[in-house]
């Protein structure tokens, strides 16, 4: 325990020395937090709550067109802007001046209520309520089509939203006309209408509840457990630069001279590289939980999660320092161990979920994703933050993030001593 302490000591000493690199390991991780969650909540809020300006051409002036641009008007996300030539909507949109452009067709309310009428009539007609039962030859109608312009920038996801919404909305517009017209063959009074029109399916997603209040995933819920694991997984380019510096130093040199093992050396660095990603943690918790409101940003609710949250960010801290003591034992220069340690990280962060959720990823890479203890670590904090787990459910990927700890110390220790033994 004593020679344990003594290279905590040393490390915590070399670390407090390098100030610059104190204030990098915690002041770049909470402005890499605060910048990507401004940007995802502003993201966010310009989809939401923001009205897109939409260029609309009505060729048709009837009926439907005035149902469509009722309906977009009221759906509070779209700012309808009228232009009388197709072209020139176009030409605007695809230079990126505007994000969508719709056009709806000439005669789309009279073509509509002509192939409704003609369906109408031909059904009642096999009922025996026309009474023109003669055959007549029905007119060819062409399809109309409403045509949407994008800009050529604007996401897929955007994209597949406004066409299901438009096209939710043709159908219904579709089948209120047919209501209508079989109303008015039956020669009802339009005042009184006997069918009803209003959905009778409905959707309704069931949320989550803490204290029978619902709880609403935001985006510091996901940005500060996915920033805070690149933080704390970021420590393994500092750690080890530390130990090759030890390495080209002669440090090694002399503690060989002495009785202290290689483990006992690799205790010391944990022990205090484990505080600072302790401490990392911490301030990206007070940063969501006091500075994110503060700025108009969605706060991070730790109410009796605490525990759980910082046992995750435990394990997580010693993956981390695990991977770091292993490429700084491995490595044989700075040159070395620093890019393919910042590439590392970066890679694992991709295959964790912490940039592109894993559930979009391709088949392939959603089972690679389970082999990076980012993954790990961010599904436990997942778990806690937004699942409420209990401590069992967490416990499969803690126990992954120690059994890679401890394989990674293991491998580190032999290697040293082998290469030592030759």
């Amino acid at each position: 325990m004593h020679k344990l302490w003594a290279s905590t000591y040393k490390e915590m000493l070399l670390l407090i020395r390098d100030l610059g690199g104190i204030a990098i390991l915690f002041i770049m991780p909470l402005l890499l937090l605060i910048v990507i969650t401004l940007v995802q909540d502003s993201t966010f809020k310009t989809i939401s709550d923001i009205k897109i300006p939409v260029l609309l051409v009505d060729n048709d002036k009837g009926e439907v067109s005035k149902n469509i641009i009722e309906n977009l008007s009221e759906s509070n996300s779209f700012e309808i802007l009228q232009k009388s030539s197709e072209e020139e909507a176009k030409e605007a949109v695809f230079s990126g001046k505007y994000q969508l452009a719709i056009v709806i067709p000439e005669n789309l309310s009279a073509s509509l209520q002509k192939k409704v009428d003609q369906n109408v009539e031909g059904i009642l007609s096999k009922f025996g309520l026309e009474e023109d039962t003669l055959a007549v030859a029905k007119e060819a109608i062409p399809q109309k089509e409403v045509r949407l312009y994008f800009d050529p920038a604007t996401q897929v996801s955007f994209k597949s939203s406004v066409k299901n919404g438009i096209d939710k909305m043709i159908s219904k517009i579709e089948t209120q006309s047919i209501y209508k017209a079989f109303q008015t063959e039956l020669g009802e009074d339009d005042a009184e209408p006997i069918f009803e029109t209003e959905n009778f399916i409905a959707f309704k997603e069931i949320l989550p509840t803490k204290n029978n209040q619902e709880i609403i995933p935001n985006s510091a819920q996901h940005n500060v457990p996915a920033w805070t694991l690149f933080a704390i997984f970021f420590i393994i380019v500092p750690l080890s630069i530390n130990l090759l510096k030890e390495k080209n130093q002669g440090t090694f040199v002399r503690l060989r001279t002495t009785p202290v093992s290689y483990a006992a050396v690799l205790g010391g660095k944990t022990i205090v590289y484990l505080a600072v990603c302790l401490v990392q943690f911490t301030l990206m918790l007070l940063v969501g939980i006091f500075l994110f409101p503060a700025i108009g940003l969605p706060g991070v609710d730790v109410s009796g999660k605490l525990p759980m949250l910082y046992l995750v960010a435990l394990f997580s801290g010693l993956a981390a320092i695990g991977l770091g003591l292993l490429i700084g034992t491995v490595a044989k220069t700075q040159e070395q161990a620093a890019p393919f340690g910042a590439t590392s990280v970066v890679i694992l962060a991709a295959l964790g979920g912490v940039w592109v959720p894993v559930f979009v990823m391709p088949k392939f890479m959603q089972f690679v994703s389970k082999i990076s203890p980012m993954n790990w670590g961010l599904e436990a904090f997942y778990d806690v933050f937004l699942r409420n787990v209990s401590f069992v459910k967490i416990l499969p990927e803690i126990s992954l993030l120690l059994l890679f700890f401890l394989t990674t110390i293991v491998i580190a220790i032999i290697y040293n001593r082998r290469k030592n033994a030759v």
